[in-house]
């Protein structure tokens, strides 16, 4: 692997795998997941799939408390009592971008109009790059579920399996060292 000196992108000479959407960047003295897809929707239809309740929870990991506001503070609640955490609005420009603080990470959705749809990008700012491989599949994941949610489409599998399938391949192609936190412990899906 090699750095791309002028975007600081990590670049692996090995070809892509089929399954990778993700990049991983160097951010100053964090690390970055950039995330671009091309929707069939248009920009206000994506904002809404990003930000309304009853959207997210088609496809986001955690029930997401608070208003959509710049400085509002943030609650993310799970079925699992310790995986709920806090978080703040960074910033808000309807419906272009959403930036916002996830636990320790920067989440940021930036909506271009493109054609008679948009180009979501999601970038994902973090401290351990160890974690990389282990959220970009989280966030494939995610966006995967996304995208099926504003075509109308169901979603197919469960999130661990949908995770699984994809995770091996960000480890290949983003390496060892992006590779060294691995998944949470599994819980049951009655739990």
């Amino acid at each position: 692997m090699r750095w791309n000196d002028v975007s600081m992108q990590l670049i692996d000479p090995r070809q892509k795998e089929v399954n990778v959407k993700g990049e991983l960047e160097k951010a100053a003295e964090k690390w970055r997941l950039r995330f671009t897809r091309n929707l069939r929707h248009q920009p206000q239809e994506v904002w809404e799939a990003i930000t309304q309740p009853e959207h997210l929870k088609a496809w986001f990991p955690q029930e997401i408390v608070g208003k959509w506001e710049k400085g509002a503070s943030l609650e993310f609640k799970s079925s699992y009592a310790d995986a709920n955490f806090k978080g703040e609005v960074l910033a808000v420009d309807p419906p272009k971008l959403l930036e916002f603080r996830w636990g320790t990470d920067t989440i940021r959705f930036e909506i271009a109009p493109s054609g008679s749809g948009s180009i979501l990008t999601l970038l994902d700012t973090f401290d351990e790059m160890g974690k990389a491989a282990r959220d970009a599949a989280g966030w494939h994941v995610c966006l995967d579920a996304l995208e099926r949610h504003i075509d109308g489409k169901q979603s197919v599998g469960s999130p661990g399996e949908n995770w699984d399938e994809v995770h091996d391949d960000y480890v290949r192609a983003l390496g060892p060292e992006a590779s060294t936190i691995g998944p949470p412990e599994r819980r049951s899906e009655t739990a």
